[in-house]
């Protein structure tokens, strides 16, 4: 079960350690939202789980009691120092906990023949760095599902559709591989301390045939959206060859959408149609 709110500020107390905003360190006590993030996540023995953050391990330790092998990556050298001492012992085979930068380590070290057999992110992930690490995940090797909790406006980002403020790069990226259904919204109290924002825990499952784009790909698209009031007629000529830039807007021609289009409007599907080289 996960600590209590005074049992987590009497655990932190002994640890000498104070919550960084920074590192988004809201801790979860409410044991509700852990089962469901194991039920959203069909968690059950064997199953490999990266987790980013783990915090005081109150999710770990669910998943590891669930028979996950676990995947941890932490940044935070006390709290780090906390799970190897109170967790790694007892799941010694099971648990492989890291210290180090979620961004370098998007899937906590998972070895790629590992990832290659089926794995799964269930995560309470810090907002600060919800954008660059979902990038990095979905240049590896892509989890199977994916349980998040997210603040809210990272959550709209993912799931934005077209014609929408919130919809930008990593929602064509994200949207081309997974599918997902309405999270679920978490409140403040969930937490220690308070969040100032709204949660919401978020399900990805992989799709049958997940659309990955190239490198060179993301990095146009990316450029896109950096200039997302700019139309896309013009903003083509200056960065795709002339055959490419001219395959792409008939294909949006086609569809209704004009040169003088902007990023912003285009659908998913139609992005996967943009061949950069």
């Amino acid at each position: 079960m996960p600590f209590t709110p005074t049992e987590t500020r009497a655990l932190l107390e002994r640890l000498g350690h104070r919550p960084k905003r920074f590192l988004g360190q809201n801790f979860l006590v409410d044991g509700n939202i852990v089962r469901k993030s194991l039920a959203l996540g069909g968690v059950s023995a064997g199953d490999v789980v990266v987790e980013i953050g783990p915090g005081l391990g109150t999710l770990t330790g669910a998943l590891l009691d669930a028979g996950a092998e676990v995947w941890a990556v932490e940044k935070d050298h006390t709290l780090h120092g906390h799970m190897a001492s109170a967790l790694q012992p007892q799941f010694s085979d099971r648990l492989h906990l890291m210290e180090g930068d979620a961004i370098e380590w998007p899937l906590a070290g998972l070895p790629a023949a590992r990832a290659a057999a089926g794995f799964k992110i269930i995560a309470n992930l810090p907002y600060a760095i919800s954008t660059p690490w979902m990038d990095a995940v979905l240049s590896g090797p892509a989890p199977e599902r994916m349980v998040l909790m997210l603040q809210q406006e990272a959550a709209d980002r993912y799931t934005a559709c077209p014609g929408t403020r919130s919809y930008g790069a990593i929602s064509i990226f994200l949207q081309s591989a997974y599918g997902f259904t309405p999270g679920h919204r978490v409140a403040a109290s969930c937490f220690y301390p308070r969040p100032d924002v709204d949660s919401c825990l978020q399900v990805f499952e992989r799709k049958t045939e997940p659309f990955c784009f190239s490198q060179d790909g993301r990095s146009l698209i990316r450029c896109c959206f950096q200039q997302r009031r700019k139309q896309l007629g013009s903003f083509l000529r200056l960065h795709l060859p002339p055959d490419s830039g001219a395959a792409w807007l008939a294909e949006l021609k086609d569809a209704g959408f004009g040169s003088q289009t902007r990023a912003e409007q285009i659908p998913v599907a139609l992005w996967q149609k943009l061949k950069v080289r």
